[in-house]
């Protein structure tokens, strides 16, 4: 290599170095380039695109604000701005405040459950969901209700954080519900 950088990352250089100006056309130029970028990375984490909107605005606007922390020397615009993205999603769900309390979801089979056969229906209907679910999901719910394991000790067992492990069973014990409504 001659030790030029390639021309997508010269046009990025000059785009940042303008913005630092003060230059707005140029942010409007990283915005066309790149926002399809964040905006992409955004919905898939967040799965709502007002709030993936949301999370587009804020990131340009910090760079618009705080152009300084783009380095070039440390990577290139596109991967740096998707991480931005990704970080700003998850943070964007945990501030959000949850949907339902999990203790108040009752889980409705609408069966009989006294009925032997209402019953093998039921648990055959709960182990097909079961088999349907991301392995890490499944595992924390059957550790948490087969093997009577509290979320802690789960996530002690697992090595995963506890904030994960409450939402996979609570994701989990989302789904069943939605299965037998």
């Amino acid at each position: 290599m001659s030790g030029r950088l390639a021309p997508n990352l010269e046009n990025d250089a000059a785009l940042v170095a303008r913005i630092r100006a003060g230059d707005q056309s140029a942010m409007a130029d990283l915005y066309d380039r790149y926002s399809g970028v964040v905006y992409g990375v955004a919905l898939r984490v967040l799965g709502n695109t007002m709030a993936a909107e949301d999370v587009v605005q804020e990131i340009f606007l910090q760079l618009w604000r705080k152009p300084q922390a783009f380095d070039m020397d440390r990577g290139r615009m596109a991967p740096w701005l998707a991480v931005i993205a990704r970080n700003r999603s998850i943070d964007h769900l945990r501030k959000r405040p949850p949907e339902d309390d999990i203790d108040e979801l009752p889980i409705s089979t609408g069966v009989d459950l006294e009925d032997e056969t209402g019953q093998r229906l039921a648990v055959e209907k709960v182990r097909a969901i079961l088999a349907g679910l991301p392995q890490e999901q499944r595992k924390a719910l059957e550790m948490a209700f087969f093997e009577g394991m509290t979320h802690t000790e789960i996530a002690g067992r697992t090595g995963e954080p506890l904030g994960t492990i409450k939402t996979r069973i609570r994701t989990g014990l989302l789904a069943l519900r939605k299965a037998f409504a």
